[in-house]
């Protein structure tokens, strides 16, 4: 992929804000978008999976497993090798329950999440979807959106599991988060068993 113009760049933003795809605020001279709802990016997930489908012509370097799809945000909750790794974790320990399109939270998750301090009553009142299975365009399998994949990467950020990193969306586990998500949730990381091939950043 190549670097659009400015004026093809800001035309095709235009486009998206008039379809209500993006939103736009002002800061200072800059002008910053970001995508509209959470439906939206997981549309967009679901659209990328299917276009990864298509075969590139270096194969070598298409199963080459790149930082984004090691670790990444998805709208505002964990996706890539990770997201798909902490949903498989979460429904193997019992915290989830896998329900159709969406996950059910258990008794045991209950107890564990308000431990960590979330505020389950909140989020099931929340207008969004309490927990979706949002299908990963690079591991084409599950991760957790809704409120509580939000509120997930929301307590990983403060907790000091995870950090962003200087490329777009993509996350960095901690020394910290290696820890704290095997100790919750199960979650193994490192050597060639590591669910995304980290042994953690140093922050």
């Amino acid at each position: 992929m190549w670097p659009a113009s400015q004026p093809t760049a800001s035309e095709h933003l235009a486009l998206l804000l008039s379809g209500g795809l993006v939103t736009r605020e002002k800061s200072g001279r800059h002008m910053y978008y970001r995508l509209a709802s959470p439906e939206i990016a997981q549309a967009l997930e679901q659209l990328a999976v299917h276009t990864a489908q298509i075969a590139p012509k270096d194969v070598t370097s298409y199963r080459k497993q790149t930082p984004i799809q090691n670790a990444r945000l998805c709208y505002d909750h964990i996706a890539g090798r990770l997201g798909v790794a902490i949903a498989d974790a979460l429904v193997a320990k019992g915290i989830l329950i896998v329900l159709d399109s969406d996950y059910a939270l258990t008794q045991l998750g209950v107890d564990l999440f308000v431990s960590l301090g979330m505020d389950v009553t909140a989020l099931r009142k929340s207008k969004r979807v309490f927990a979706r299975q949002c299908l990963d365009w690079s591991e084409r399998r599950h991760h957790v959106s809704g409120a509580i994949g939000a509120a997930l990467a929301d307590l990983a950020f403060d907790q000091g599991w995870i950090t962003r990193a200087k490329e777009r969306r993509v996350l960095h586990v901690t020394p910290k988060g290696l820890r704290e998500m095997n100790r919750h949730f199960g979650l193994k990381f490192g050597g060639d068993t590591s669910p995304i091939g980290l042994h953690g950043h140093a922050q």
